[in-house]
């Protein structure tokens, strides 16, 4: 390690421990004046620590060989400041150590990412379903509820509650079949003769809010469909109430 280039090429594997004693000696003695290769080494230490923390996360399938591919392929480049100077030749186990780091260091930013957006995910759910579940007691306590309450010929009993003031339904279901693999129950509100999606209920049983507002509807429905939904009704209803007034 003779040259200012050789020095701004050993961050990572100074960060890895990778040094003999003797680079690690110089390297500190040119770290102590390099503001860019203490910070390298600063985000290579804080990289490798959280790549220790992120080990109890399950890698996905082929991650080691992707890893183990890429060691003999990736370089490090030198800061800004020295990139222009040729670098010389750098011992054979250096390249290793500084290739695995990088290679490390992408793979673990993409399991950040992944973790961060899933982290986003979970806010969002817990956000709308605290949501539904508040404008789901509103209806039930309005002080304007209307209850209706019917058996179903294919078993079970159904019952739908709505709050004009609140603008909202909300429908329960006790003892119907479980529906067909591969399929749900639909909610519909009947507007006009046309039935409008509402949602869909869960299993075979359960109280959901209705999607939308039953403002306008005179009637509801209940089918089954695919497990996603369909925009219009595509078997034959298994309960078809009027709203109460």
């Amino acid at each position: 390690m003779s040259t200012t280039a050789d020095s701004h090429l050993l961050t990572g594997a100074y960060a890895l421990h990778a040094l003999e004693p003797a680079e690690e000696a110089a390297f500190e003695r040119h770290m102590a004046h390099c503001a860019a290769c203490a910070q390298e080494v600063r985000e290579f230490t804080e990289t490798a620590t959280k790549l220790g923390l992120a080990a109890a996360v399950t890698p996905p399938p082929g991650f080691k060989d992707a890893v183990m591919a890429r060691v003999a392929d990736v370089r490090q480049e030198p800061p800004p400041a020295v990139r222009a100077a040729p670098p010389r030749r750098r011992p054979r186990a250096v390249h290793w150590a500084l290739a695995a780091c990088v290679a490390l260091a992408a793979a673990l930013g993409g399991t950040a990412v992944w973790q961060g957006q899933r982290a986003h995910e979970a806010r969002t759910e817990v956000r709308a379903a605290q949501d539904r579940a508040a404008r789901l007691d509103a209806v039930l306590s309005a002080p304007d509820v209307r209850v209706a309450s019917a058996p179903l010929d294919a078993g079970g009993r159904a019952t739908v509650v709505v709050s004009r003031a609140r603008d909202g339904a909300v429908f329960a279901a006790t003892g119907l079949p479980r529906p067909p693999a591969g399929t749900v129950y639909q909610l519909w509100f009947d507007v006009d003769g046309t039935m409008r999606p509402a949602g869909l209920l869960p299993g075979s049983s359960g109280t959901v809010l209705m999607e939308g507002s039953p403002r306008a509807a005179t009637a509801m429905g209940l089918t089954i469909e695919p497990k996603t939904g369909s925009r219009a009704p595509t078997s034959k209803p298994v309960a078809l109430m009027t709203l109460p007034t």
